[in-house]
């Protein structure tokens, strides 16, 4: 029987700890696999080019599925679409591992892709439905922290695998998985709630078509960068932006004939917060997708680190994000979008001073000089990341909220696809101008992450000033729209 919409789960809080369980090892698996790519390439006798769609196969993958996974969710349950793609994604991880050749391993990690982009916008969903008021941006903090602490540990948590595992130590970043996943999956099908499907179980086809080939066409020439994919492939982008606009119109011919869009235009246009909060939220992972690469690139090719000592030095950078996330989730309610201003002017003050000091201090010194800078900007990107995420998906009705959310989390990671191939991208080129001078190219590369988290603090900013004059702040997250369908799945 349905639970009354007044009355909260009681089961809730642990439920809402196997979603962020399950969404940590999907979101991890982004950026883990990318210290790995030498020995997979050694281990499996390949090129460059086709061990990097490991990690490019992957991201396309899980952002093409986001959005629509988010509405199957919505139309047709999510506890039956997080469970089903848990499993799926336990059994593609254990399928990558045992890869025979290369082959099979990208064609596993497409799938697992899949499956990832499936699940993750459960998450966002599951915790609207579950939770109201307060609890709801306190469970939002937990899950912001989720998504910032699984991409800064990634290279952490791949080094410390391939330390201890030896040479083979790479399948055993795809093996971890299984264990933890199937753990996940019994917990998930005994706690998650089981409710009514909100939708009448009708999709889009032409909808999920349109803005499957847009990203797709928008996307591949950055998963392709390193392999020349932007000078080979610029001429996607017009195409993607067309196909993206042609599905804009779509979707607002279908909602004014009284069809089921793919993705609510009244989402962009009448839900407060929302475009605002997607928009930051996709300039901000411009830069804070693509400076762990670099500082990858720094400290194993310039000043010869391992992969796990590598992964340490910007462990302050994780621990700060880790514990900022979860105490904003308590603030935002309060101080709202001040947050993330705050948070944004942090995280650009310690990330530019550790840029400063990459270039300036000796290299036997520079990780222990740039820690405390680093741990300022994981404080202040905990700031961000949480907070932006309830402050947008916070007044969405729960019957939309998959396909919010998921549409949320693409638009992320289309930030991290433009920065993961453009910070990298300006690494190679200073080097190749500076004789290879390492401290200037990491320098330059993470300045320009900064100055694209400027852009997204003058979209915070904005959003700050337009709401100060009549903000409400004691009125309930929820709006009376968001009442109205709280009990719909």
């Amino acid at each position: 029987m349905q639970r009354p919409d007044d009355e909260p789960d009681p089961r809730r809080w642990r439920a809402l700890w196997v979603t962020l369980v399950a969404g940590f090892m999907t979101l991890l698996d982004v950026t883990i696999v990318a210290v790995a790519l030498p020995s997979m390439q050694e281990g499996l006798h390949t090129s460059p080019a086709s061990v990097q769609w490991v990690v490019s196969g992957y991201a396309l993958a899980f952002a093409l599925t986001l959005v629509t996974a988010g509405r199957i969710g919505d139309a047709f349950g999510r506890r039956r679409v997080f469970l089903v793609a848990l499993a799926a994604f336990v059994l593609f991880s254990a399928a990558a591992g045992a890869a025979p050749g290369i082959e099979l391993l990208v064609a596993a990690r497409l799938a697992q892709g899949v499956a990832a982009g499936s699940l993750a916008p459960q998450n966002s969903a599951l915790i609207q439905q579950l939770f109201r008021g307060a609890e709801r941006g306190r469970a939002f903090g937990l899950f912001g922290a989720t998504v910032g602490v699984s991409s800064a540990v990634g290279p952490v948590v791949g080094g410390l695998i391939l330390a201890l595992a030896g040479p083979e130590g790479w399948r055993w970043i795809f093996y971890v998985n299984v264990p933890v996943g199937l753990l996940a999956l019994v917990l998930g099908f005994r706690l998650l709630p089981r409710v009514a499907p909100g939708g009448r179980g009708r999709l889009d086809p032409v909808g999920v078509a349109l803005l499957g080939a847009g990203i797709l066409a928008v996307m591949l020439p950055l998963v392709l960068a390193e392999g020349g994919g932007l000078t080979k492939a610029w001429w996607l982008f017009p195409v993607g932006a067309l196909v993206l606009v042609a599905f804009a119109r779509w979707e607002r011919r279908v909602a004014r004939r009284g069809g089921q869009p793919l993705l609510e235009p009244g989402l962009l246009t009448e839900t407060r917060g929302y475009a605002t909060g997607a928009g930051l939220g996709a300039l901000y992972f411009v830069g804070f997708s693509g400076v762990w690469l670099v500082f990858a690139l720094f400290f194993q090719n310039g000043l010869g680190y391992s992969p796990l000592m590598s992964g340490l030095a910007v462990t302050p950078f994780a621990v700060g994000s880790a514990v900022a996330a979860a105490v904003a989730g308590r603030l935002v309610e309060r101080l709202g979008r001040l947050l993330t201003v705050c948070g944004l002017v942090a995280v650009m003050v310690g990330l530019g001073t550790t840029a400063l000091l990459l270039w300036l201090v000796p290299s036997g010194v520079a990780a222990w000089f740039a820690a405390p800078a680093l741990l300022l900007g994981g404080l202040g990107s905990g700031c961000v990341i949480s907070p932006n995420i309830t402050m947008t998906l916070r007044d969405v009705p729960v019957r939309m909220a998959g396909a919010a959310g998921g549409a949320l989390q693409t638009g992320q990671r289309l930030g991290g696809a433009v920065g993961t191939a453009a910070l990298p991208g300006l690494f190679y080129l200073t080097l190749n101008a500076t004789h290879e001078d390492y401290h200037e190219a990491v320098a330059l590369s993470v300045g320009t992450g900064v100055a694209a988290m400027l852009c997204a603090l003058t979209v915070a900013v904005r959003d700050w000033q337009r709401d100060r004059p009549g903000r409400d702040r004691d009125c309930p997250p929820e709006t009376s729209h968001s009442h109205t369908h709280a009990g719909q799945n």
